[in-house]
């Protein structure tokens, strides 16, 4: 089944996780403002990664407020607070939170530091990398109450994540381009959360040449990489038929992703990593 997400909510995620990437000098979850409470009852997010991290910690029924980007079922009824790189300073104020959870960035750095000097707890969680995710997965646990739900979560992830590496070791190498969008041709790049994905799945990433995250890439070095596979992670076709029917593409074995769970770093880190392993081995069990 073909995955159909926004193109804002796609474009504003890549976006706002390339520039990000590249402008936070403080790796690893950092708090603003005053000291949270003991307890805390009332959260709102910032970034859909970061809701899907409470509700997977199981204190979903303490969020009261979400990005404008959040597209869960069970947040559909909350208020929307912006979004990335735009939060509403005042709306998140006026729903009295306990703590903000935010993925830092540049754009949204400056109403994010009111929040803070207006009172409020911010957690900045980084999620560049795998590594990030597991460390935000951890501070939010700490900030929940929630330490053991945490550790268990992260030790799931890394559990399977070992077990794709060892299968990975085993198996051909694919050459893999995964692309975003066709017209242009958007890719992961090197530094990506997909590209280390590929990485775990026993791949090579045909774009690790290019000079960022989420590079608009050159038809012409798509076409001179030749890949075994191409990871179909857009949104719309547009574009896509006339790149599918180029020489060093129109041979590769082109598949489409199956849920959300390759595209947003969050807790669902180890089904997407599972999902992509059954796209580049069919058929391969992992034991």
């Amino acid at each position: 089944m073909r995955v159909r997400l926004t193109p804002l909510l796609l474009l504003a995620a890549l976006v706002f996780s390339g520039v990000a990437g590249a402008a936070d000098a403080q790796p690893g979850p950092r708090w603003l403002g005053p000291k949270k409470p003991a307890k805390v009852q009332r959260v709102v997010t910032l970034a859909p990664s970061l809701s899907e991290m409470v509700i997977a910690l199981g204190a979903g029924s303490s969020l009261v407020g979400v990005s404008r980007f959040d597209t869960d079922k069970s947040v559909e009824k909350l208020p929307r607070v912006g979004g990335f790189v735009d939060p509403s300073v005042e709306a998140v104020i006026a729903l009295k939170p306990d703590v903000v959870l935010v993925q830092p960035g540049p754009g949204n750095q400056r109403p994010v530091e009111r929040m803070a000097e207006l009172g409020v707890p911010v957690l900045l969680l980084p999620l560049h990398t795998v590594a990030d995710t597991l460390a935000a997965l951890r501070a939010v646990g700490q900030a929940l109450s929630r330490v053991q739900e945490a550790d268990a979560l992260v030790s799931r992830i890394e559990a399977i994540r070992s077990r794709i590496r060892e299968a990975a070791k085993k198996l051909p190498t694919p050459r893999v381009l995964l692309a975003y969008g066709f017209e242009p041709l958007v890719v992961a790049g090197p530094g990506s959360f997909a590209d280390e994905l590929l990485r775990d799945a026993g791949a090579v990433n045909v774009a690790a040449d290019a000079g960022s995250a989420y590079p608009v890439y050159s038809v012409e070095r798509a076409v001179r990489a030749k890949p075994d596979v191409v990871v179909d992670a857009a949104d719309v076709d547009v574009g896509k038929e006339k790149i599918q029917a180029l020489p060093g593409l129109s041979a590769a074995r082109w598949v489409e992703v199956p849920s959300f769970a390759l595209l947003q770093p969050g807790p669902s880190l180890g089904k997407g990593l599972e999902e992509l392993f059954g796209l580049l081995h069919p058929g391969v069990q992992v034991r």
